[in-house]
């Protein structure tokens, strides 16, 4: 997303009439079936114990439809000018504090959910994991909806 907002895209593709609505709604709908896939899921951790592992093409495509993403991107790449003479300079030194931050983080997530995996629990705590990331999750839709308004 980052790429797509420096080089135009997202401005290019958020400017046709209606497409910021068809990614609330796109996204809105992923998220609600990630809800309902983790809240059903049953005893087991939703996403360690699924049919197949989320990908590359899993994760390319939500950040597609994800309008956090590009607020992100486009708040940090247009947002904090520190080197206007040298805006290249400028947007290098960002992609590389963009990636000091996002990758320990996205390690952490991984950390954690081996971790739980680990932890050999219950079937009622796994549901409750479970019903608490299906509402974590509906939370954002919420907040998605309310603040897209």
């Amino acid at each position: 997303m980052a790429l797509a907002v420096v080089t135009g895209l997202a401005a290019v593709l958020l400017s046709i009439p209606g497409m910021r609505v068809v990614l609330l709604f796109a996204s809105t709908a992923y998220l609600l079936y990630l809800a309902a896939k983790i809240a059903f899921s049953g005893s087991k951790i939703a996403f360690i114990h699924s049919e197949r592992a989320p990908g590359f093409f899993d994760a390319l495509a939500l950040q597609a439809i994800n309008p956090k993403a590009y607020v992100v991107h486009t708040t940090l790449m247009t947002g904090f000018p520190f080197m206007p003479e040298n805006i290249t300079a400028e947007i290098i030194i960002k992609f590389i504090i963009m990636n000091l931050i996002w990758t320990p983080i996205h390690f952490l997530w991984l950390w954690a959910g081996v971790a739980l995996n680990r932890l050999d629990l219950s079937p009622p705590v796994h549901r409750a994991i479970n019903i608490a990331m299906a509402l974590a999750m509906l939370s954002v839709v919420g907040l998605a909806i309310i603040f897209s308004s």
